[in-house]
């Protein structure tokens, strides 16, 4: 039993040291930049471990791209996002979501949005 797990741990440190030592090599396949004078750019990448991302925009206004690369267990991580003034919009599989809103808070909001509140006439009712 001592032996296979001897084994198992150099295993395993054999393959960390090769996932890490293929990431330490990888190099820059294709690269593209593009900025011109009235602020906008554009550039993409692509590297030979499989990590890819490209963006575009207008400074300090407007950029919308994306990434991928792959994850230690193999996934495929794909990102997509845009921001504005209106902040960071991220979008992608493995995001977490949030819960459904339960039936019965949506039910109150549908009723605040049907009945709207009664503004109170001045100088009428009881203070």
């Amino acid at each position: 039993m001592n032996k296979f797990f001897v084994l198992a741990v150099a295993a395993l440190a054999i393959s960390c040291v090769q996932a890490d030592s293929f990431d330490a090599r990888a190099e820059t396949r294709e690269y593209k930049s593009d900025l011109k004078e009235d602020g906008s750019y554009a550039y993409q990448y692509q590297t030979s471990n499989g990590i890819a991302g490209q963006e575009s925009g207008v400074g300090g206004y407007y950029a919308s791209g994306s990434n991928a690369y792959y994850a230690p267990d193999g996934q495929l991580i794909q990102l997509t996002y845009t921001a504005d003034s209106n902040g960071y919009h991220p979008a992608g599989a493995h995001l977490p979501t949030p819960p459904p809103i339960p039936a019965s808070i949506l039910k109150s909001l549908e009723y605040i949005r049907t009945h709207p509140q009664q503004e109170s006439r001045q100088g009428q009712g009881r203070f």
